[in-house]
């Protein structure tokens, strides 16, 4: 192949095969030297393990569980350490968990489960399992709903679902995004819902609620949220489904049997 000089030549230089052997040699050590920094910079990221010592202030989250199956109300805290502080590294891991109430007849069971679980935390790896395992717990004697309608299994299963708003908030859990076609597909059968329900409560009059019908409807807070009538979804177990253009349809994460 032949190269085809326009401009003068003011100089030259013949490249022997030392010079070729010597900038291979060097390029070869920058690599290693690059190589080597990387590894060094991997080595120094703290991940969490069981022999991380305890800091002396950890920070944290308490939560609140309102059940009917308890008469008190029971309070979660989970504490999390910072690993890498004040590095690109940062990382926030759970630590330990406490659960604390009034209701003494589950106190032994909390604590067991309460020292399992920060002792499963300490370990490292990946914890989100936890939330799996708890949400599958189903109470012998039948679950109850909470505010907005979500279905919950158990008492343990609540708590699985506090633990999984702390791994998201946290970064650890993250939520499957819905696209915007799938938004805006509940955003239309909720407003269809909605007209149609303004429409018939137009038609008819309206009903006077006894005492005790109006303190349920403020300890469940369905109806404000969700339909009264609609069915629990089998995706994010909240009753959130109602039939619209003759499919079954959940308004709060938009799962449907159609498709």
């Amino acid at each position: 192949m032949s190269i085809k000089i326009d401009q003068k030549i003011t100089g030259y230089s013949v490249i022997t095969p030392e010079d070729k052997a010597k900038a291979t040699a060097d390029a070869e050590l920058a690599r290693l030297q690059t190589d080597e920094a990387e590894s060094d910079t991997e080595d120094n990221v703290i991940q969490m393990h069981e022999r991380i010592r305890r800091p002396e202030v950890l920070v944290g989250s308490t939560y609140k569980i309102k059940s009917p199956l308890v008469e008190h109300a029971f309070y979660v805290t989970i504490n999390d350490i910072v690993l890498n502080r004040g590095t690109e590294h940062e990382l926030r891991r759970p630590f330990e968990i406490f659960i604390n109430s009034k209701s003494m007849e589950h106190f032994q069971w909390i604590v067991a489960l309460t020292r399992i679980m920060s002792a499963v935390f300490r370990k490292g790896g990946d914890v989100a399992f936890l939330v799996d395992e708890m949400k599958a717990v189903f109470d012998p004697k039948g679950g109850y709903f909470k505010g907005g309608g979500v279905y919950m299994p158990s008492l343990v299963a609540e708590l699985g679902f506090i633990v999984e708003e702390h791994l998201k908030t946290i970064g650890l859990l993250r939520d499957p995004e819905m696209s915007e076609a799938q938004r805006a597909l509940i955003a239309d059968k909720r407003r269809a819902y909605d007209d149609r329900s303004k429409k018939n409560a137009e038609a008819r009059p309206a009903a006077k609620l006894t005492p005790a019908q109006d303190e349920d409807e403020d300890s469940l807070e369905i109806a404000a949220s969700f339909p009264p009538s609609a069915s629990l979804c089998d995706k994010c177990h909240t009753k959130a489904v109602i039939l619209m253009d003759g499919c079954m349809t959940c308004l709060n994460c938009g799962y449907s049997k159609c498709g």
